[in-house]
């Protein structure tokens, strides 16, 4: 009997990945524009984005166990079906509350397919490819996420039309579903498809991340401290902890009954090794959250023009890619531990260049891409080999909880990065003071406090704006507020490269204790994966 084709299935959902995580950034070019559109604040308008991660995290975990119960082909359908009908109905909405319900649709949509396309990976293909296929997805996935704020620029600069965003979806969805309806294979599901479902569990747990997702996006990195203590963190916080106490006392019951299947893989959070793997897969969300910076960095600090700098951004990305295919070879040669190690190196010397080193172009392309590789490498193999090698059945159920971590630390970490800039243009008028000493020309400065910044829009910060106004007041003055500006960008984005260091160095740590723990307990599937 002939086998099945893996190119094309692996084709399909390498697609199917791209499209995902490319509309988790794409909205970020037309964010002015929707703001206009329907007439929102800043603060109700960030809600397109924020809406679409909630959605994603809510979705993840779900369809990782509702893909081992009913099947990875028909959960894809369902989830290409979902991100299609939602593109659609985003680009139709006639007020931004229907937009907000459509890009949650979406999301819904699109959160699931990378966890399922790393679930029929596992499944289906053999060992010894494993590693590759996940590496492409990965790669697909990492690409996607860095690349969505400039693809969505050249999209709206040739159509000039913000639904354009969310249309071109549309055509791709129908032809994945198509291809995915004749060239995916079904996958027998788990014996876990004869217990009932856990309803109950599923409610819970979409409330818990719900609350703490949200916790989480009211934070500002500027006020860190104070925003811990505001009502509504602490509340929503607070919420979402309870709530996951609750859903663990109803899993162990669930598990405990047999009769059912619970929504969470108790038994995979007993094992020590998984756990450490969630901490990894939470630490590379931090790490890639850092990449969505450079860009910023490029014209604020580099003084590229925002028009020009995505194509400066190019290199990381195609670093990434070479890196995922890097990373899925080397797992299947070495295995996920070796993998995360050099990963962890290559990315924590890229880190360190951008505060140590870079002053010009070609000095960030040669960072940026070494931080590239870094974190490609380190996005869906050897990650997703490590959460599936004692999952059994459930493979789909422990890839989806690894992501859902990691989702986390994408949405947590930007906020932490941010912080740094947003502190350090804190000090403008304090450095601009101290640069021109206590002359009487410090009380002629044109702006005495620079403008209250959000930190997740800190990209978009017209940084240039204020390189004009100063360039127009006459030397010595303005050279040195120029000089004054330039210092505090730089303090700002080498207090977030170094903490991105700080976060991959712990991955490197994390990794190293993993890998000791993964040596002292029974190897189920370890030596399959090629590491010891």
């Amino acid at each position: 009997m002939k086998k099945p084709s893996m190119a094309w299935p692996l084709l399909i959902l390498s697609i199917g990945v791209f499209m995902a995580a490319l509309d988790n950034g794409i909205i970020s070019a037309a964010l002015t524009t929707l703001i206009d559109n329907f007439n929102v604040s800043p603060t109700w308008g960030s809600w397109s984005v924020t809406i679409y991660t909630l959605g994603m995290a809510i979705s993840i975990p779900v369809i990782g166990k509702m893909a081992d119960r009913y099947g990875i082909k028909r959960l894809f359908l369902i989830e290409v079906i979902l991100f299609g009908l939602g593109s659609l109905l985003v680009a139709a909405s006639l007020s931004f509350e229907m937009f907000l319900i459509s890009r949650f649709i979406q999301a819904m949509g699109g959160g699931g397919i990378f966890v399922l396309a790393s679930a029929y990976i596992i499944k289906t293909f053999p060992i010894e490819r494993q590693g590759s296929a996940l590496g492409m997805v990965g790669g697909m996935n990492g690409i996607a996420s860095v690349l969505g704020p400039n693809a969505g620029s050249f999209i709206l600069s040739l159509t000039d039309s913000w639904p354009w965003l969310f249309l071109i979806n549309v055509p791709i969805a129908i032809l994945l579903f198509i291809a995915g309806y004749k060239k995916i294979q079904a996958v027998e599901h788990s014996e876990s498809a004869l217990l009932k479902t856990d309803w109950k569990g599923i409610c819970v747990l979409s409330l818990a991340i719900l609350s703490l997702m949200y916790s989480l996006t009211t934070l500002e990195g500027a006020n860190l401290l104070n925003s811990l203590t505001q009502p509504q963190f602490f509340i929503f916080f607070g919420l979402g902890l309870i709530l996951f106490m609750v859903l663990m006392v109803i899993e162990r019951k669930m598990e405990q009954s047999k009769s059912t299947d619970p929504i969470l893989p108790v038994a995979l959070l007993k094992i020590r090794s998984y756990r450490w793997t969630l901490g990894v897969a939470f630490l590379s969300g931090a790490i890639l959250a850092s990449v969505i910076f450079i860009p910023a960095y490029i014209e604020q600090y580099l003084g590229v023009s925002r028009n020009m700098s995505g194509y400066w951004f190019t290199p990381l990305a195609l670093a990434a890619g070479i890196g995922a295919g890097a990373g899925g070879a080397l797992v299947d040669r070495r295995g996920p531990i070796p993998t995360l190690i050099v990963a962890s190196l290559i990315a924590s010397f890229g880190f360190a260049l951008f505060p140590l080193w870079v002053t010009s172009l070609w000095q960030m392309v040669v960072a940026s891409s070494l931080v590239g590789i870094g974190f490609g490498t380190m996005l869906g193999a050897p990650i997703n080999v490590l959460a599936t090698e004692h999952a059994g059945q459930e493979q789909a159920t422990a890839l989806a909880t690894s992501s859902l971590f990691r989702q986390v630390g994408m949405t947590l970490a930007p906020t932490l990065y941010a912080g740094f800039i947003a502190r350090s243009m804190m000090n403008l008028e304090e450095t601009i003071k101290e640069n021109l000493g206590e002359s009487p020309q410090a009380s002629q400065m044109p702006m005495a406090h620079p403008p209250e910044m959000n930190p997740k829009e800190m990209g978009s910060m017209d940084v240039e704006a204020i390189k004009e106004a100063f360039a127009n007041i006459p030397d010595p003055i303005g050279q040195v507020l120029l000089n004054s500006l330039e210092e505090v960008i730089k303090t700002g984005y080498d207090g977030l490269f170094t903490a991105a260091l700080c976060v991959t160095i712990l991955t490197l740590l994390a990794t190293l204790i993993l890998g000791f723990i993964r040596s002292r307990q029974p190897a189920a599937n370890t030596e399959q994966n090629g590491d010891n």
